[in-house]
């Protein structure tokens, strides 16, 4: 490789496809199949504390799912996949005029959609990785795949209940797990079924007012 050939090749990304030089100074895979095996893409399976092994995925981390309170107005409005080992750094004991999180839990009594035993419970969540596929897209309202892509899991939609303050919509297994530590029935942030309500532009049919929205997670 000559040496203008190198310069343009490590200072202009577009002059070839596969360039062993910049991949060799980026530190990037320079066999294409090492590249193609490596890449991926990673999701959170909301309510569960494994991953599915039927596609291939493996664990990240496990923990528990957090969010704002449903009382509180400030905050985040989405929820996460807090890790069960935190580590810290600088600090203040007490609390102060700082964000708040919260633990989680399903709010799912009588419904008939998940045991009556995981009401009140602490929401379990992993983060899975699958290779060889690198987009992940989460369907509100079906619970099924487009054609050509692999369906992670399967659920319900959830977030806060209507009345209290807005979280991001979150697609629930629907097979949920628990957190096995507490049950203490402390609120915090919660997870309530979604409906559809056909009193303003949700079209009705295909939607049927008042029931509980499905999704799914789906990667390719």
């Amino acid at each position: 490789m000559s040496l203008q050939y190198a310069k343009w090749c490590t200072s202009k990304l577009l002059c070839c496809t596969y360039c062993p030089l910049y991949l060799y100074l980026t530190g990037l895979p320079q066999d294409p199949k090492e590249s193609s095996a490596n890449v991926g893409a990673t999701y959170t399976r909301w309510g569960k504390k494994t991953c599915p092994n039927a596609t291939g995925a493996t664990l990240v981390y496990e923990g528990y799912v957090g969010g704002s309170h449903f009382q509180i107005r400030g905050g985040a409005s989405n929820y996460v996949c807090l890790t069960r080992d935190p580590i810290y750094e600088r600090y203040k004991s007490g609390r102060g005029y700082n964000s708040r999180i919260y633990g989680a839990e399903y709010e799912s009594f009588k419904y008939g959609i998940y045991p009556d035993s995981v009401h009140n419970h602490d929401v379990p969540c992993a983060v899975c990785h699958v290779t060889k596929r690198t987009s992940q897209i989460m369907i509100p309202g079906r619970n099924v795949c487009p054609t050509g892509w692999t369906r992670e899991y399967k659920g319900y939609l959830m977030a806060e209940r209507y009345d209290y303050y807005r979280t991001t919509y979150t697609c629930m297994d629907g097979n949920p797990d628990n957190s096995s530590e507490t049950h203490a029935n402390k609120d915090g942030a919660l997870f309530h079924f979604v409906e559809g309500i056909c009193s303003g532009s949700l079209p009705c049919t295909p939607y049927i007012n008042g029931q509980e929205l499905t999704c799914a997670v789906c990667t390719l």
